[in-house]
Order: structure tokens, then sequence, then C-alpha cells
């Protein structure tokens, strides 16, 4: 039985994206608003990180992978959320590279 959850996306008087939720049964995401800058203006986060929500749900996968539920349908799941993970990672190794991570910057 799949859950519905209600998202909302936000954006700032910009467009960018400026936070927002997700909610559903069991879960509230509040996602980070707004960037969180560089160097000694760095600020705390405000929210949740796409790449920790996707963390979550790995974790959660790999402790059934260490159960009597591990299953080639759980190993697959666990396969592309470690890639959506790589591929996030890699980006931000771009965008620190370039000095425009936790900017608004393209």
């Amino acid at each position: 039985m799949k859950q519905s959850i209600k998202c909302e996306n936000r954006n700032d008087a910009d467009g960018n994206p400026a936070g927002g939720f997700a909610v559903g049964e069991g879960i509230f995401i509040n996602w980070q608003n707004g960037p969180l800058g560089r160097g000694p203006d760095r600020q705390q986060p405000n929210g949740a990180f796409v790449e920790t929500v996707i963390e979550a749900a790995a974790q959660r996968i790999r402790y059934y992978q260490e159960s009597r539920f591990a299953c080639a349908h759980n190993a697959k799941a666990l396969e592309h959320l470690e890639a959506a993970l790589a591929s996030l990672e890699a980006r931000t190794a771009e965008r620190e590279g370039r000095n425009v991570e936790g900017t608004h910057l393209e």
C-alpha cells in the first residue's frame, strides 16, 4: 500500500528554492530554506537536505538487508539510493571546486 504525502516547495522573491515541506504518515520533513553561505558567514542548516533524507531511507533498507527480509529488490533499491547520493556528492564537490557551494550562483 502506497502512503500519500503532501508536499509544498517554496521559492524566494528571486525564484530560488526556499524551503518547503513534505508530510505524511509518520514523517514531517522541513526542507532547508536558502543557501548556507560560505566561509565565516556560513550559517547552520535550518532544515533537511535531500541527501540526509535519502541516507535515512538507505539506512532503513540496509537494516532490512541485515534481517530475514533481505532480497534482491531491496538490494536494487539500495543501489539506486547510493547512486543518487554519489551523484549529489559529486555535484557538491563540483560546486565547491567553483567556490559557489552554499550560494544561489549557478
